[in-house]
């Protein structure tokens, strides 16, 4: 294509036509290609950790600590000869990694001054029920590796890490999902804080058991993502035997389209988040794309390309200068033939440019906002900071650029800004080849920002501190005598009490249905009844805490309630009062509540009583043939709530109101 007609092109072609979320279907996405995979990981509820005997599930808050240690990242030759693509971004970075230890829930194995102790048991045996659960291949022979985990959550630089089955499956609702291997392995830190050159982390969580269940890419739309780590989730914790709570579970999810390449949506912390995420990362490939295909016809040769920078005089530029930064210098960029690429739509409110941004802050470690661009929509970005139509003009004429070329400003100290170029220039080289391969951190919002280049294929190695360990089929039979109702089954137990399919979340979520079971059993009532007190009732009071009580005390109260022969219609109010009130006596609830007895003969005393007051009642709707009787029933609810059954008391109702 010729350069002109190539320009009329350009112009008259629109950018990549997002769909939201919301209007997309099925085949929006296999339009895309689109193609998602999981890597679930969750805590195993155990005393110790993995490898060492410091006690599980012991967390700090971030103020108190009783030592840190520093680290940084420095690469080294593998056995091949070659260097690790992760190792060497984080090693530009210069990052201090700060890790604080409190002395309860830490010791020397963490930083790898003391050998791993043998595998926890106990782990293994929990982590062998939900692999059964999933069906998965349990393996003969447990091998310890090392993992190289090179972001510094890790102090020791790796994460051991054992495969105990292989090739499983498990239900969604429209098929089933394959499961490539299940792990156990140590958990990472947590990240306090990361800005400029320093990231903390905190080392409670570190070296707790953890499981992965790696799927294939069988997911064809987010939605099927979602339900797949749902059902993930419902199977571990129907085992009785995993942490629950926040951080406990996390989801890194795997998304590629026909032409792009795998991208790792890293440790997504809900469920809820799986399809905006997923979706938008669909698309941003898509953009990914379609600025190749640009570029590709722009720039014929990429090996020949280079961006061309000048640094600006801080005296006449510092109005791009805030107080904390007066000292640095400002860098002028020139992007041959990026011309439009700059403000290329990339995700909902970001673009190409936001690219470039994020790798500024991960690798070259400059906190955002961190540049401006000459393609801000109306100039109105630039304005706002100090940059008119003028003075992009005055910084291309500087830079010599062309008129296909486009521009953009950052500043930084004088150790970052060689960093900084080179970080631009390789984002801008990988931009021609489409989509790179990269770790990326979920928001809330769905949107998703660069974290880290992918690691590489050969991460893994023996670790010689570990023997195997022999999995006899003992131990697989006693494990399997444990197991609880695999998910088919409970889902085709929910369908025969008739649970209504909105319910179905909550109560697998929270491994509700033996609760269900037991007390359907000793109260004989229906398990249809039992699911709108937790799924709606309880769920409703609950929001993100757990009950204040177990669920011995509901049974109690169902006691409370067969022993005074309280009509059912009372137990949600009840419910809501002792959920408030957790120690509270139930006859003490009853009381407030303001329960009194009251016999069919005085609740048909009350009805007459209601009659007569009627005529003078304003209200709307009165016309309807029902309205006095809705009335009556309203004004009698309370007082009828526990004494008659709300059914009964509708036809007593109806009973007086023909006699009147």
């Amino acid at each position: 294509m010729e350069n002109s007609s190539y320009q009329n092109w350009l112009a008259t072609r629109a950018q990549v036509a997002w769909v939201p979320l919301s209007a997309a279907t099925p085949e929006t996405w296999s339009a895309l290609g689109f193609k998602c995979g999981l890597e679930v990981h969750q805590q195993l509820k155990t005393s110790r950790k993995l490898f060492c005997r410091c006690p599980a599930g012991i967390y700090h808050d971030f103020e108190h600590y009783d030592a840190e240690i520093v680290r940084h990242m420095r690469p080294t030759l593998s056995e091949l000869g070659g260097y690790d693509g992760t190792a060497l971004m984080e090693f530009k970075t210069r990052k201090k990694i700060v890790y604080r230890i409190k002395n309860d829930s830490a010791c020397t194995y963490e930083v790898d001054d003391t050998p791993p102790f043998p595998l926890n048991r106990e782990a293994l045996e929990h982590a062998m029920r939900i692999a059964l659960l999933l069906k998965m291949k349990i393996v003969g022979e447990l091998h310890i590796t090392r993992k190289q985990y090179l972001d510094g959550s890790i102090p020791t630089g790796f994460q051991r890490t054992t495969i105990l089955g292989i090739e499983g499956d498990f239900p969604i609702s429209n098929k089933n999902i394959r499961v490539i291997q299940f792990s156990i392995e140590e958990d990472s830190c947590r990240e306090v804080s990361d800005h400029r050159h320093t990231r903390v982390y905190y080392a409670d969580r570190l070296g707790m058991p953890l499981i992965e269940t790696v799927t294939y890419p069988d997911m064809l739309t987010p939605w099927e993502a979602k339900e797949a780590a749902q059902s993930i989730r419902y199977i571990a914790r129907s085992s009785g035997r995993v942490r629950t709570g926040i951080g406990a579970a996390r989801e890194d999810v795997n998304v590629s389209v026909t032409g792009g390449t795998r991208v790792e949506i890293k440790g997504v912390a809900h469920i809820a988040w799986i399809p905006k995420l997923t979706h938008n990362e669909a698309f941003r490939q898509k953009s990914l794309l379609e600025i190749k295909a640009i570029l590709n016809n722009r720039i014929p040769d990429s090996a020949a390309w280079h961006l061309q920078h000048q640094k600006l005089d801080k005296h006449e530029w510092k109005k791009l200068l805030d107080p904390s930064t007066q000292e640095w210098n400002l860098i002028a960029v020139n992007l041959p033939q990026f011309k439009g690429i700059l403000s290329f739509f990339n995700q909902p409110g970001r673009c190409f440019a936001d690219e470039l941004s994020d790798r500024l802050k991960v690798i070259a470690c400059l906190e955002k906002p961190n540049l401006l661009h000459s393609e801000a929509i109306n100039f109105e970005e630039s304005c706002n900071a100090g940059l008119s139509q003028s003075d992009w003009s005055k910084l291309q004429a500087l830079l010599e650029a062309g008129d296909n070329d486009a521009q953009l400003v950052f500043w930084a100290p004088d150790e970052d800004i060689k960093t900084a170029l080179e970080t631009l220039e390789e984002r801008c080289l990988l931009a021609m080849q489409g989509v790179p391969n990269e770790t990326r951190k979920s928001l809330p919002n769905g949107i998703t920002l660069f974290e880290r280049v992918l690691p590489g294929a050969d991460r893994m190695y023996p670790d010689t501190d570990s023997a195997p360990i022999s999995i006899q089929d003992q131990m697989i039979e006693a494990a399997r005598r444990e197991l609880p109702e695999m998910l088919e089954q409970r889902i085709a137990q929910l369908q025969s009490w008739q649970i209504p399919a909105d319910q179905w979340n909550h109560l697998l979520r929270y491994n509700l249905l033996p609760v269900l079971e037991n007390l359907s059993e000793t109260h004989k009532i229906p398990p249809r009844k039992l699911a709108a007190y937790y799924a709606q009732t309880l769920k409703n009071l609950q929001g993100c805490k757990g009950l204040p009580f177990d669920h011995q005390r509901i049974s109690d109260l169902l006691l409370f309630v067969q022993s005074r022969a309280l009509q059912p219609e009372i137990i949600p109010e009840l419910l809501k009062l002792l959920f408030h009130n957790p120690n509270m006596q139930f006859s003490s609830l009853l009381a407030l509540l303001g329960y009194e007895a009251e016999g069919i003969a005085e609740l048909g005393a009350q009805i007459k009583t209601l009659q007569t007051m009627w005529p003078k009642v304003k209200t709307r709707g009165k016309k309807r043939d029902d309205a006095m009787q809705n009335w009556i029933m309203g004004r009698l609810r309370k007082a009828a709530l526990g004494n008659i059954a709300l059914p009964e008391l509708k036809q007593l109702v109806l009973k007086e109101a023909g006699h009147a």
